[in-house]
């Protein structure tokens, strides 16, 4: 039986000593067409090496036969077909678990191949020799030997080279990147068994920066005696703006109402990978959040940093409160961060009288706080963030007229970025907070509501000792520069100083729109709670453009 190829001047076909099923012919012969002689014998090589590759070791090329002017036929020798290898090794080369990766039938003497993934398997322990370090290792088999009439034996011989480690690290392009940034978020530190593959993933670490960028893989030079590897980085802008203007109407009034914030971040501009940031919130309705925090990480070069924080709040002429926080940070690995620290609140009631059922009083509070967070990146510059995740805890007092109430708060959020495909993806949030003591002032409850939120609804309108929103968008990417997205967010809350518990709805959409300036975004939104319906003047409309420089 043959298989005849086609083609535009010469045809080859495979004859042997036994039968040849389709498919092993097919597996064989990858060319179909030929335009010389010359080309049709260079394939009758490749078919031999395929041959021996499948376990055809006795096979061989007995001659080429012309048929007529376009038709040639080559005869083989296929003789007895091997089907495994059985590889003798020993532990100090390898462990059972890097066996397992290439094998399933592993012994503490030897381990089972099948033999058209011999060289495959080779190539995979190879690499992990190179990854432990060993980057010129060799693996071969040797003292080959028939074990049966469908498997041979062999030993597995390594010529492990010279282990590398990394001695020297070097930066080109942006010479003054803060290299604590290589120790202590990439994990890059001299000494550490040399990985290619490893260094090219710390490599994709510092591309995930917000103030660099690589421009080429890292590469690596051998010396004699040490390693060296360069990073190809440069700075970029890390700076940013948002401004945010939101549309709504007055509820008492039915007249337009403006609000917004604006939102500066001062990022890596001394090249340490400090922070600082400005924040600015106004409702319209003579509410006003200001917040400040500068953040310094890898102080004297270690895995601690150090951040300050402080929050002024204010409610028309009800209340004024003010939030000091200062907290020491440490690095847990290039996606976690740990922080402890202290928080203190002070509050002045700013009215003569206080209204009925809206407990408003002078008090100060402290608490240790302790948090952690972790951040998951992903190559998009319109959703750079696939997964976070942090929680925040607050143990401590108020002290109000001499009296003293322990409390606890606990603060988490948790978002996702589900890629369906290119095109298409799905984001889910859930922000919970909780605050837990014997009794409360209006004044220390969490105030949420707003684009950062609850969308739909005012900014910081809604005070909760209790409060969980869901938030989630179908996102609809058209290129790299334009989205669309649906806006669907799920509220609950509880106010314990007017035994009230509500749940909030609010639906919309949503438009992204990378210009010149910065990405653009337009968000709809009207909310809603499970005790009113549908207002269309509950409508907000936000409009938000964020810029790097």
């Amino acid at each position: 039986m043959f298989l005849t190829a086609y083609a535009q001047n010469l045809t080859l076909s495979i004859k042997g000593e036994v039968e040849i099923s389709e498919t092993l012919t097919d597996s064989l012969q990858k060319e179909k067409t030929f335009n010389s002689y010359k080309a049709l014998k260079a394939e009758t090589d490749s078919i031999f090496i395929r041959l021996q590759k499948k376990g055809f070791l006795e096979s061989k090329l007995q001659k080429i036969e012309k048929e007529n002017d376009s038709l040639y036929s080559a005869h083989f020798y296929f003789g007895k077909k091997y089907s495994s290898i059985k590889v003798y090794y020993s532990e100090e080369t390898f462990s059972k678990r890097e066996l397992s990766l290439v094998s399933s039938e592993i012994t503490d003497q030897y381990f089972i191949l099948p033999f058209e993934l011999i060289e495959a398997a080779l190539q995979k322990l190879n690499n992990i020799k190179s990854e432990n370090g060993n980057t010129f290792a060799k693996l071969s088999l040797k003292n080959i030997s028939i074990e049966n009439n469908t498997m041979l034996s062999a030993s597995l011989a390594s010529d492990k080279g010279v282990k590398r480690t990394v001695d020297s690290i070097a930066v080109k392009g942006y010479e003054k990147f803060p290299r604590s940034y290589l120790k202590h978020y990439a994990g890059i530190r001299k000494g550490k068994t040399f990985s290619k593959k490893k260094i090219n993933s710390q490599n994709e670490l510092i591309n995930n920066l917000p103030f660099a960028t690589s421009i080429k893989a890292p590469e690596v030079l051998f010396r004699k005696d040490t390693t060296v590897v360069y990073f190809y980085l440069k700075k970029r802008n890390a700076n940013q703006f948002d401004g945010v203007i939101g549309f709504a109407t007055d509820e008492e009034t039915q007249k337009l109402q403006l609000n917004g914030y604006l939102n500066l971040e001062l990022n890596n501009n001394l090249n340490y990978g400090e922070q600082l940031l400005i924040n600015y919130k106004e409702d319209g309705d003579e509410q006003r959040d200001i917040r400040v925090k500068a953040s310094l990480p890898y102080l004297f070069k270690s895995p601690f940093g150090v951040g300050l924080e402080l929050k002024i709040f204010r409610r028309d002429s009800t209340f004024i409160t003010t939030e000091q926080q200062a907290r020491v940070t440490y690095q847990i690995n290039p996606t976690s961060n740990s922080y402890i620290g202290y928080k203190g609140y002070e509050s002045s009631n700013l009215l003569d009288e206080t209204a009925t059922g809206s407990p408003i009083e002078d008090f100060t509070s402290k608490f240790v706080t302790v948090g952690a967070s972790y951040t998951k990146s992903q190559s998009s510059s319109l959703f750079p963030v696939k997964t976070y995740f942090s929680i925040d805890t607050e143990i401590g007092s108020r002290d109000l007229k001499n009296t003293s109430d322990d409390q606890i708060k606990l603060s988490t959020i948790v978002n996702h970025i589900f890629n369906l495909n290119y095109k298409n993806s799905f984001f889910i949030q859930n922000s919970t907070n909780l605050l837990i003591s014997d009794n409360y002032l209006t004044n220390e409850l969490y105030r949420f509501g707003g684009i950062t939120n609850m969308r739909g609804f005012s900014e910081n309108s809604i005070d909760a000792s209790l409060f969980s929103v869901l938030n989630t968008e179908y996102r609809y990417q058209f290129n790299t520069g334009l989205y669309l997205h649906s806006i669907i967010d799920i509220g609950y809350f509880e106010n314990q100083t007017l035994d009230l518990k509500e749940k909030l709805y609010s639906y919309g959409i949503g438009l992204g729109l990378e210009t010149k300036a910065g990405l653009l975004r337009l968000n709809i939104a009207n909310g809603t709670s499970e005790n009113k319906s549908f207002n269309f003047s509950n409508t907000k409309i936000h409009l938000i453009l964020s810029s790097r420089f």
